[in-house]
This record gives structure tokens, C-alpha cells and sequence, in this order.
């Protein structure tokens, strides 16, 4: 390995002079030839660490990635670095432009698509006949966030990297527990000795936290703080529907420019409205969690959650998009009472049932019907992979527990007046630093906020745990 090459390909391609803190250690881990476990807080530039790699050892790097707009977003941004040899693959292609994908891949440097994709076997098979010089799973926490809930493909990327032939591996994250990184090298099929792993903390000293209980006035208090705060902003909803009815009010009552982003938005659409984000033409987005992972937006000034998220690990991914510039940011949480039910729906919704593992144990699985049910479709990979009826069904209650006490610590989260960093970090087993300037979350001062004001025109215009956390992470990812 030439290392002054390295940062030769830093300039030349990225226009850096010196890597940002762990950059340099995921690259030559991995250009040592080590399988590599990289976790760097959000908007510290992971996405250097495996087009770099790339770059240095040519032929082609395969991207897994979990979303169109992720997908849209890193091909666009290379595309205006120079990079011509890169393309995506997936379900926004014609037939025909799919097609032309696959006869290319000799002359692609880089390649993303879905974990669905890798599922097909005529992908698989034209990706054989093209040596991957490097595998790369970003979002790499989406093996066991989504995974095991409603994404059951990403369980099989171990199966496809066999396929593959084992080619070198880097997986990035901002946020997995050591339970979690542990549980994404087995997925895949990593060699748990050999493998590198480079890991940083996940704190962000620049975004300050604030909680706040309303009472039958979480929309008043919305209005106040998307007008109050320095904008362009992120507000996160858990329905799509409140996301559309509040994006219509801000619409209506404010001058700000507004739009929302969700499943449901047309495709076009989606790739319009992260544009014109991008582009600083919207001040803010209100939108459910398919917004925003691995956007490269540097200003992003508050993250505001009008839903509580199910878990810390999806609430840390969610305000690490704010603050990417290192200036102060707000993350804002409004809670009311109630608000936990929400959760508690949608995860009674997203785990098979026993009749769904009676169902696809007795061999009655119809495969339209698994392909309109998520639930069945799960079943259906627990039994492809071996495991007996009475094995599932423990690997789900496992899930279950494991969702409430996440779930259950978001609840003390918000409840907390202890320092919110503080009390956030020891999920992560980390710590706030002793050293960490200015104001910290609304415990340590509940005034922060008044920093965060907009001057401009356009606003004055206007249970203790019963439950061993170790045991049951073990239980839940021995797979």
C-alpha cells in the first residue's frame, strides 16, 4: 500500500488536505485488507471512507444503501465531484435503464442499490461475473433496526456476500450499540477476530437538546418554534397523515416555504422536494424517517420531533442531520401525554404474530399474500434460515421486550431532568466530556434556546427495568 497515494486521492478527489478523526483509520484498515466496522458521528464524512478506499483499489465498490433518496443524493454529489463511472440501481429505473446498468458494470468505479436487489438472482449472477473490489453496507444499523422488523433482506446481505466470494467489507453507522456492531458482523458474515473495528463517540457537542411536555397545544408550540428558530429545519413525524395536515397549516398561517416528504410522495416528487432542500429553496421539511438519512445538507439549524421516536438509536440518527457545519443546532422533542402509543401500534404492527408463524410453519403461504404482508414475510425468513417454530416464536418475544425497553427508555428520556446528553450518551455507554463549552440541553438551562432565535424579516413578520439489557440483546442477535 502507497499511503502517500492516499492523500494524494484526499485532494485530488475530495479537496481535503487532512482527514476529519477516523477517516484515516477506516481507510487503512481496510486497505490492509481487513473486513472493517466504521462508526463516526453523523455528518462527519463516512462517505469518504469507502469512496476513497474505492478510488485506491479500483475495479468496482458495491454501495448497499437503504434508500432511494440516499441512493439520489450520493450519486448526484459524486456526479458533481467529476465522477462519471457511478450509477444506482433501482426501482426509480425503466426496465430497460436496469438493463443498461447491469451490461455496464465493467466500466461503473461505484454501484448502489438496495438489499432487495441484491435478492435477485440474475443481479447476483451478473455481479459474479464482475469482481467487487469492495463491499460497502451503509447505514450499516439498518441490519438490526430494520431488519428484524420489516426489512427481512437485510438479514440475507451475509448470504449475498458469500455469493459474492467474500469480497473485503466495510459497514458504516453513526449509531449501534457494541451489541449492535456485534450483531452486524455476524449478519454478514464477518470474521468476528479478524475484523477492525473503528469506532468513535457518537456526541455531537454543537446540537443542544431540548424536551418540552405539551398539553393540548404541541401545534401552537410547532408554529412558535418553526417561526422562532433559525431555519432551514427538519420536523419528523411518525404519520403521514399529521406530517401532510401540519405541513398545510405552516403553509397556510406562516410566509415560510414548506413541503412534506414521506413514503407515500410519488418518487418525482421525492427527488423535487430533497433538491430543492439542498438547494436552500424550502426552510423547512416536515417529513416521517424515510427523509434525510445521509443527507449532505451542512445548515440544517433545528431537528424538531413532533412524534417521539421508538428508540435512542433513531432519535440519534435523526438530529445528527442538523449542525453538519459545526454551528449550534437545536434538536427539539415535543412530547404529549399519549404520544407513546403511537409507538406502541405501529411496533404491535410490525412483529408476526403466532398465527402468522402457524400460517408459514404449515407450509399455507401464498406468495402474494407474503408479499402485501411484511409480518408473514418475516415468518417466512425465519424459516428459511433454519430456525424451528418455537424459535421464532422466542426470537420474536425477544424483539417484542427489547422495542419496550427502548421505548420505555425514550419515555424517561423525555421525563428525565437530569442533563439530556448525559442521560441519551449512557445508552451508548459513553459519556459527555468534562471539558464541553456553552450550553448543554434544557436541564442544564432551560433558557438555551433564546440563541437560536431568527432575527429575520420573516419572523417578525408573523420504571426501574426488569430485564437484563445484556441477556436479551445475546438472545435477540444470535443468529
Amino acid at each position: 500500500m502507497q499511503r502517500n497515494r492516499v492523500y494524494e486521492l484526499l485532494e485530488e478527489k475530495f479537496g481535503h488536505e487532512t482527514f476529519r478523526p477516523g477517516q484515516e483509520e477506516a481507510i487503512f484498515s481496510a486497505l490492509n485488507g481487513k473486513d472493517t466496522v466504521v462508526m463516526l458521528p453523523t455528518g462527519t464524512g463516512k462517505s469518504v471512507c469507502y469512496q476513497l478506499t474505492g478510488y485506491y483499489l479500483g475495479g468496482l465498490t458495491l454501495i448497499v444503501s437503504p434508500l432511494l433518496s440516499l441512493m439520489q443524493d450520493q450519486v448526484s454529489g459524486m456526479k458533481r465531484m467529476g465522477e462519471k463511472r457511478v450509477a444506482a440501481l433501482n426501482s426509480l429505473l425503466t426496465s430497460g435503464e436496469k438493463r443498461w446498468v447491469l451490461d455496464h458494470l465493467h466500466e461503473l468505479r461505484f454501484l448502489f442499490l438496495s438489499p432487495e436487489m441484491l435478492q435477485y438472482s440474475h443481479v447476483l449472477n451478473r455481479l459474479k461475473k464482475c469482481p467487487i473490489r469492495l463491499f460497502v453496507v451503509d447505514e450499516a444499523h439498518c441490519i438490526s433496526q430494520w431488519g428484524l422488523d420489516f426489512r427481512p433482506e437485510y438479514l440475507l446481505l451475509g448470504r449475498a456476500r458469500e455469493e459474492l466470494g467474500f469480497p473485503l467489507t466495510m459497514a458504516l453507522t453513526a449509531t449501534a450499540t457494541k451489541q449492535v456492531r456485534g450483531q452486524i458482523k455476524r449478519s454478514l458474515k464477518m470474521n468476528e477476530s479478524t475484523t477492525q473495528e473503528v469506532a468513535y463517540p457518537i456526541d455531537r457537542h454543537n446540537i443542544k437538546m431540548h424536551t418540552e411536555i405539551c398539553r393540548n397545544n404541541k401545534q401552537e408550540r410547532l408554529l412558535h418554534y418553526v417561526q422562532y428558530l433559525k431555519k432551514p429545519g427538519i420536523v419528523y413525524f411518525s404519520s403521514k397523515k399529521t406530517a401532510d395536515e401540519t405541513a398545510r397549516k405552516l403553509q397556510a398561517e406562516t410566509s415560510l416555504q414548506v413541503e412534506t416528504y414521506h413514503a407515500d410522495i410519488p418518487a418525482e416528487d421525492k427527488v423535487k422536494i430533497q433538491e430543492q432542500f439542498l438547494n436552500d429553496e424550502l426552510d423547512v421539511i416536515c417529513a416521517t424517517s424515510a427523509f434525510g438519512m445521509g443527507v449532505n445538507k451542512q445548515n440544517i439549524r433545528f431537528v424538531i420531533h413532533y412524534h417521539m421516536p421508538a428508540n435512542p438509536e433513531a432519535y440519534m440518527q435523526e438530529i445528527g442531520r442538523c449542525g453538519r457545519d459545526g454551528k449550534e443546532s437545536a434538536a427539539i422533542l415535543l412530547f404529549e401525554e399519549g404520544d407513546q402509543y403511537i409507538q406502541m401500534h405501529l411496533q404491535e404492527n410490525s412483529l408476526p404474530e403466532e398465527h402468522h408463524l402457524m400460517q408459514v410453519y404449515a407450509g399455507k403461504e401464498h406468495e402474494k399474500r407474503i408479499a402485501e404482508d411484511t409480518r408473514e414475510e418475516i415468518a417466512l425468513h425465519y424459516k428459511k434460515v433454519g430456525f424451528s417454530f418455537e424459535k421464532a416464536k422466542e426470537q420474536i418475544e425477544y424483539r417484542k421486550k427489547f422495542k419496550w425497553m427502548q421505548l420505555d427508555f425514550m419515555l424517561r428520556y423525555v421525563h428525565t431532568t437530569q442533563c439530556k446528553r448525559k442521560f441519551l450518551l449512557a445508552y451508548f455507554d459513553e459519556a459527555v466530556e468534562s471539558d464541553q463549552p456553552g450550553a448543554c440541553c434544557s436541564s442544564c438551562d432551560p433558557d438555551f434556546l433564546k440563541e437560536f432565535q431568527d432575527s429575520s424579516d420573516d419572523y417578525l413578520r408573523h420504571r426501574k427495568r426488569d430485564e437484563n439489557w445484556s441477556i436479551i440483546l445475546e438472545k435477540l442477535f444470535h443468529i
